[in-house]
């Protein structure tokens, strides 16, 4: 029997994940964290006689949180030896002091996780999700990237890219480790079952303008967030370590993910993107790249070495269906 840490459980993915394990009968203890109180969808979790489940909201950004919560007598009791680390996606957490000077709060969160994670001596497993736009775009729509293709490591990179490259870098570096296996899956653009977006750097924001290069239409792969459940239940029962590409069976261009989502993709000519990128910067008033390369170029991700390792193929459909209005909206639906 696993008993499994949770992070960021009380975010869509983060509930999604709970909810599978929860149903798992290989699964005896959750513990879940956050940063706000348990959601709604917990409570049915929380409320048996004996519950399997437990929740606690802890800042992970912070020492000494992280250090109360890993040697806590609820957390020996549980036993955990298992640690799912989500990336936060939900709404953004309130500024707080202390944090570690210099990270940002995603790769001080990552960080901490997996240094507390190894100075811990019953966890066995460390499972990391990571976003797909750590991968460098070469130009073209026809990108097929594998575990080995190049991380883009230039020095202008978007900071919220920069941010996921840290962290997939923290966890590469231990993918090796002797005492502890260390999976960490690489996925696209998550669609939920309500047709909303996550981990995608022009659409997950709640605004409605995504801004793209006039004359480019870049290939979006997507993933179901059911089917990233499933990826992590898999990992967790898998003796595998390493990375893992992890996407499903659809790819979209860009104007029409964004206009399925209830967003416009408005076209501006690159010029003018990498003019107002410079002079957004040499003024300070922002560092967002407007003419990044994933505003003009696509990818699709192989995932062979996750079909053949963990035995993981999709199994949700994401499609299309009439919303009230006579809209389309992005579904999902089981194949």
């Amino acid at each position: 029997m696993t008993s499994v840490l949770v992070t960021h459980a009380d975010e869509p993915l983060g509930r999604r994940i709970v909810k599978r394990l929860f149903h798992d009968e290989r699964i005896a203890t959750i513990f879940a964290i956050g940063d706000g109180p348990p959601p709604h969808a917990f409570d049915r979790f929380l409320g048996e006689p004996e519950p399997r489940m437990l929740y606690t909201r802890v800042d992970l950004a912070r020492h000494r949180p992280m250090a109360d919560l890993f040697h806590s007598a609820r957390f020996r009791a549980a036993e955990i030896d298992t640690v799912i680390h989500l990336p936060r996606h939900g709404a953004a957490a309130a500024p707080t002091a202390q944090r570690i000077p210099g990270l940002t709060e995603q790769t001080a969160e990552t960080r901490l996780v997996l240094q507390h994670c190894l100075e811990t001596p019953g966890i066995e497993n460390v499972i990391g999700v990571g976003s797909a736009f750590v991968y460098r775009l070469p130009p073209g729509n026809a990108n097929r990237l594998d575990e080995h293709s190049e991380l883009d490591l230039e020095p202008d990179v978007l900071p919220e890219i920069r941010a996921w490259i840290d962290c997939d870098m923290i966890f590469h570096g231990e993918i090796h480790n002797d005492r502890i296996r260390v999976v960490l899956l690489r996925v696209p653009t998550i669609v939920t079952s309500g047709g909303y977006i996550y981990l995608n750097p022009l659409l997950s924001r709640a605004s409605g303008l995504c801004i793209r290069s006039m004359g480019f239409d870049p290939i979006c792969a997507l993933i179901s967030d059911k089917d990233v459940a499933r990826a992590v239940q898999t990992a967790i029962h898998t003796p595998c370590s390493g990375i893992y590409n992890i996407a499903g069976n659809e790819a979209l261009p860009l104007s029409r993910l964004s206009q399925w989502t209830g967003r416009t993709a408005l076209p501006v000519p690159g010029p003018v993107l990498s003019w107002l990128s410079r002079g957004a910067r040499l003024l300070g008033v922002g560092t967002t790249s407007l003419d990044a390369p994933y505003r003009r170029y696509g990818f699709t991700l192989d995932t062979r070495r996750a079909e053949r390792d963990l035995d993981f193929r999709p199994s949700v459909r994401i499609g299309l269906a009439r919303a009230g209005d006579g809209s389309l909206r992005l579904e999902t639906a089981s194949l």
